[in-house]
């Protein structure tokens, strides 16, 4: 079973998100939004990330902390964003790897879809 941490800074989001994920046989670790996302990433052993942040720059900070760890440069990443086409450019900017976004509103079956396809 393939573990996921998500991060999100809406409880009710993300305990939605956690249940439509666990249905489709992951394991979620849900954690609000947290600095320390690399700690979480090694102590749950974390196969993939979902970042779902009010604000892309939340998402932003804590996607590039992940790909400035060592352990974690090639995890998989989904970003949910209210604003894809900024996200899009930003990435691109950025020449990210393992990484789709997710436009919102969006479904626990999206989601699901763009993890299967970054964990193939």
């Amino acid at each position: 079973m393939r573990r996921i941490l998500l991060i999100d800074d809406t409880p009710e989001i993300a305990e939605l998100l956690t249940f439509s994920l666990s249905d489709l046989g992951y394991a979620v670790l849900s954690a609000g939004y947290s600095t320390a996302v690399n700690e979480l990433i090694q102590e749950q052993r974390a196969d993939a990330l979902v970042l779902d942040c009010s604000a892309f720059e939340m998402s932003e900070a804590l996607f590039d902390s992940v790909r400035s760890h060592p352990s974690h440069a090639e995890l998989p990443v989904v970003i949910i964003s209210d604003t894809p086409e900024k996200a899009d450019v930003s990435l691109r900017s950025r020449k990210a790897q393992k990484v789709l976004l997710v436009p919102k509103p969006f479904t626990g079956t999206q989601v699901a879809r763009a993890l299967a396809q970054l964990l193939e």
